[in-house]
């Protein structure tokens, strides 16, 4: 199916940068949130990442006007009724996406494509929630969207092969790298090797066996990362990595789960979520 108009849930960092990136590529991008205020961060957030290109002279000034009348924010998702494709990129709760899905499948056409941004929740989960599974997929990016080049799409249970190749196309056609998760399993392929090092990192710091200073050089200097563990946590959301972990606790086998570190939760806790509330593992 032609894609021109495509609905992204949730202005939060990786909704913006979601519809960012599909608004740099052409597309008409409608960009919902729950509140007003969290829309207007959105397509803020959107307008300095692309004046930094065209300061960097890596876009002219009508790019950027170009690329800012394709966005529109909105609080309903009514809007999303003529929409081609749909990502959704709301919180890590499976009763709340669940919720939104239900939404989608009763506004958008029967033809649309509904994708999920999850970085590890089950997409057959989700799709169950619609009259349409062979047509609910996911498709992950990773943060900052509009820069990593990887995209992990996945199928549930019932999501047809016709939706998984359609998204992979869709994928190269954002100039990115997809890669098929065939089998939906908690974590998929890169939070699956990654988050359990990440909560190895924060063993070693409580345990004090070294300082997370420390343990992210020898990281990036001894296994060649391009940042350490606690630097990685910052940048994606320390309450991120606590999610996907939780998922890893419910879902996967017992001899594959890990508990969620002391110092993770109280990072939680105390609302230290990284680089977008400029305190995490280190002050911003």
């Amino acid at each position: 199916m032609a894609i021109s108009k495509v609905g992204v849930v949730g202005a939060g960092s990786m909704g913006s940068g979601i519809a960012q990136l599909f608004a740099q590529n052409g597309y008409t991008v409608y960009v919902q949130d729950i509140k007003q205020e969290f829309v207007d961060k959105g397509l803020k957030a959107i307008d300095t990442n692309l004046s930094k290109l065209v300061s960097k002279e890596k876009m002219t000034q009508k790019d950027k006007d170009d690329i800012t009348a394709r966005l529109q924010g909105t609080l309903d998702l009514q809007d999303f009724k003529d929409v081609d494709f749909v990502v959704e990129a709301a919180i890590e709760d499976i009763k709340i996406k669940s919720d939104i899905f239900s939404q989608l499948d009763n506004i958008t056409s029967e033809a649309t494509i509904l994708a999920t941004n999850t970085s590890s929740l089950a997409i057959t989960e989700i799709a169950a929630a619609t009259n349409r599974p062979d047509k609910v997929v996911g498709m992950h990016f990773f943060n900052p969207a509009p820069i990593m080049k990887l995209v992990e799409v996945i199928k549930g249970l019932k999501t047809s092969q016709e939706t998984s190749d359609a998204v992979k196309s869709l994928a190269e056609n954002l100039n990115k790298v997809p890669v098929l998760v065939k089998k939906d399993e908690a974590g998929f392929i890169v939070n699956r090797l990654m988050v359990p090092q990440l909560m190895e990192a924060v063993k070693l710091y409580d345990e004090g066996i070294a300082d997370k200073e420390d343990i992210d050089k020898a990281v990036k200097f001894g296994l060649n990362h391009p940042m350490g563990p606690f630097e990685l946590m910052d940048l994606t959301g320390i309450d991120i990595a606590y999610y996907v972990n939780e998922v890893f606790k419910d879902y996967l086998p017992k001899e594959m789960k890990h508990t969620t570190p002391y110092s993770l939760r109280t990072m939680i806790r105390a609302g230290r979520l990284g680089r977008k509330t400029k305190a995490g593992w280190y002050d911003y």
